[in-house]
């Protein structure tokens, strides 16, 4: 059976290739661009990267199970929408920052009945949601931003613990809580039996509807929590938040070692994709390229990552797809 195949603290191959990609990368775009390593900057990166390191550790959980989401960013888009209106009532900024989680694990219970209940294929049914939760963000904010939000829930996620942004804090204990579940509970064996062969997990006994109802509802709290630290860092909510935040997460994992297939994932991983992703978006900005053509370099990787696993054997193919080993 395919596993985990990190530690918390322990280097594999593929992620020390992933760490030296990051230093040429940050060595190239400094060089290039003088903007680029300054504090400032390193600061704004590590902002940047904060909701796709939460929606990125629940992809890797649905990509370890072998299934997917590509309805997450706009999962956060609705939480933040909830959020912000939380805000406009002011309502105490600590059952707010509660707001995006609760909501975001409510939409991931949707999204399991949907594909767990409806027996749906994940990609057509969470294609299916992601279309009307879309409209969904455009009913509910009329057509117009929400800007300008009250500055109760920035205050409070802005403060620091031992000179450390509360940010990154809970991205930190996230991890830790998702690698000791993979490591040391049934449900982490469950879950990566499940990503290795489904059948075989529902012979064996391994109750394979609840585990993949609570991991589709894991991965939607973890994309409110994403939606609670956007709107506290930038105090608005625009139309197109998350468009392409499921796209950069499916790419940022499947960089970092976990298979698309399931059954084998990699925390580490997942967390050095999300920051070199970030890094070659933003140092290709400060070069001058446009924000346009960052789709088009994260596609550009997660179709050149699934090119060299397909040509070194790891993803065998059949005449429809992927197959199975």
């Amino acid at each position: 059976m395919r596993q985990l195949k990190d530690g918390i603290f322990s280097l594999n191959g593929r992620e020390l290739a992933l760490l030296a990609a990051c230093t040429l990368a940050i060595i190239v775009f400094s060089v290039a661009s003088p903007y680029f390593g300054t504090p400032g900057n390193a600061a704004t990166i590590l902002r940047n990267s904060v909701e796709l390191l939460l929606v990125g550790l629940g992809m890797t959980l649905l990509l370890a199970m072998g299934g997917i989401d590509v309805s997450v960013g706009i999962v956060m888009g609705l939480a933040a929408i909830c959020v912000g209106r939380a805000l406009e009532a002011n309502t105490d900024p600590v059952l707010t920052a509660l707001v995006g989680p609760i909501i975001g694990a409510l939409l991931g219970l949707v999204t399991a009945a949907v594909v767990v209940l409806g027996r749906i294929p994940a990609i057509v049914g969470t294609l299916g949601l992601l279309g009307i939760y879309r409209t969904a963000i455009f009913i509910l904010l009329g057509g117009q931003w929400l800007s300008g939000l009250p500055t109760g829930l920035t205050v409070l996620l802005g403060t620091s613990l031992l000179g450390v942004p509360i940010a990154a804090f809970v991205i930190v204990l996230a991890y830790i809580a998702v690698w000791v579940a993979l490591r040391r509970t049934p449900f982490g064996l469950h879950l990566l039996a499940i990503g290795n062969s489904e059948e075989k997990a529902r012979l064996s006994g391994i109750p394979v509807a609840k585990v993949r109802f609570a991991t589709f509802i894991i991965s939607g709290a973890l994309a409110g929590l994403a939606a609670t630290f956007y709107v506290a860092s930038y105090r608005n909510v625009e139309m197109t938040i998350g468009s392409t935040l499921a796209l950069d997460a499916i790419a940022a994992v499947v960089l970092g070692g976990t298979s698309i297939l399931g059954g084998k994932c990699s925390l580490v991983g997942t967390v050095l994709g999300v920051l070199l992703l970030r890094i070659l978006q933003n140092g290709l900005l400060l070069m001058g390229v446009p924000s346009l053509w960052q789709p088009v370099v994260t596609g550009g990787l997660l179709i050149g990552v699934l090119s060299v696993e397909v040509l070194s054997a790891r993803l065998p193919m059949s005449p429809l797809g992927w197959a199975r080993r």
